[in-house]
Formats: C-alpha cells, structure tokens, sequence
C-alpha cells in the first residue's frame, strides 16, 4: 500500500511502525507508537474532561481501540489524525455515559495538525442497535480483564465496572492512594497488552 506522497516525515515514520505492527507483531513497534503520541492525546482529553483520572483511563482506551483496529487504518490521512480521531469520539461517548457536559458545546477540539475533531454532543441516549453493541463490548471487556491476575483483576473492575473513586478504590482495599494510581496504571498496561494480542474485536 503506498503511503500519501502529502504525508510529513513524522506521518512517514508513523506509517512504517504500523506497518511493522501489523505485518509482524513487533511490540517496539506498538510501543513507539504509544510513546510518539500518549502526553499528546492525554492532554487534548484532561481539556475534553477537565479531569486526570478520567483523562489517563481514556488514553488508555484510546490506544487500545486504535491498536485493535490498526488493520484497519489506510494512509488516506496521517496516522495522528485517525488516532486522535478515535479518542475524540470514546471521549465523547465517555461524557455521554456519564452526562458530563464540562465543555462549551461550540468549542472545537483539533489534532496536531490542526484538523477540527469535534464540534458538539449530540443526544446522550442510545438506540436500540447502540445499547446492544455497548453490551456486547462489556462482556467482551469483561472476558478480556478475566485473563488477569486476581490483585489486578479487582482493581480494573472496581473502577471500571463499579465505578469506584480511587479514594474509594483506597479506602475499600486499605491501600494507600500512591499504590492504588501505580497498580491500575499497571493493570491498564497489561489489559493494553492483552488487547493487542487477543482476536476478539472492542
């Protein structure tokens, strides 16, 4: 597949690690990419959020929903704009849940290079065909955090499935605050790894 003759250095470079990811399941290649964008996409969702818990759980998802769909990807457009793409809209489906509205409804978000992301939020309810897709995400996601150790296991659906504060988190377990953030980060890494590598589709 020939890349966009348009594309900048950086997209060049963000095509062929794709390509290494895909064609061979290079985990560097996974990792390069995270790294190249994680403090980018993380600080255009704490401005969609206003919120650095929620911020860090959403990059976390973000990549985790690209890297399941990389094959899916096709160098029409950079690499950084599909990415920030899919964050904006789990984003936006995040506020929609939880009815967050904690920015102006007429305030555009863009991506690095400037492209207008989202512009508003449409109705927080879902049709009939959209609740089923979200159940069928949540056993799928449920299956997927079963792989992990029992310690990391309780942590991801305390905060995920029941909704637990990290304070609760803390208090629940009677673990310090510092030990809950650093083992969630952990979990999150690992159900990340599980995500890269498992067939089922998010």
């Amino acid at each position: 597949m020939e890349v966009n003759p348009n594309f900048t250095d950086k997209a060049k470079r963000d095509y062929l690690l794709i390509r290494q990811a895909i064609d061979f399941n290079d985990r560097n290649a996974y990792s390069a990419l995270l790294s190249n964008y994680r403090d980018s996409i993380y600080f255009m969702l704490l401005k969609m959020t206003n919120n650095k818990d929620d911020a860090e759980d959403l990059t976390i998802e973000a990549f985790g929903k690209a890297f399941k769909k990389l094959d899916q990807y096709t160098p029409d457009f950079a690499f950084s704009t599909w990415l920030f793409k899919i964050a904006t809209n789990n984003c936006i489906d995040f506020i929609r849940r939880n009815k967050q509205v904690v920015y102006s409804l007429d305030r555009e978000f863009q991506d690095e290079a400037g492209s207008e992301l989202a512009s508003k939020i449409t109705a927080d309810t879902l049709n009939p065909e959209e609740e089923l897709m979200r159940n069928q995400k949540i056993v799928l996601m449920r299956q997927l955090v079963d792989q992990l150790k029992p310690h990391y296991r309780i942590l991801i659906e305390m905060r995920y499935f029941k909704e637990f504060s990290y304070e609760e988190i803390a208090s629940e377990l009677n673990l310090p605050l510092g030990t809950v953030k650093a083992k969630l980060f952990r979990a999150r890494d690992l159900l990340l790894n599980i995500l890269q590598t498992s067939d089922q589709a998010l």
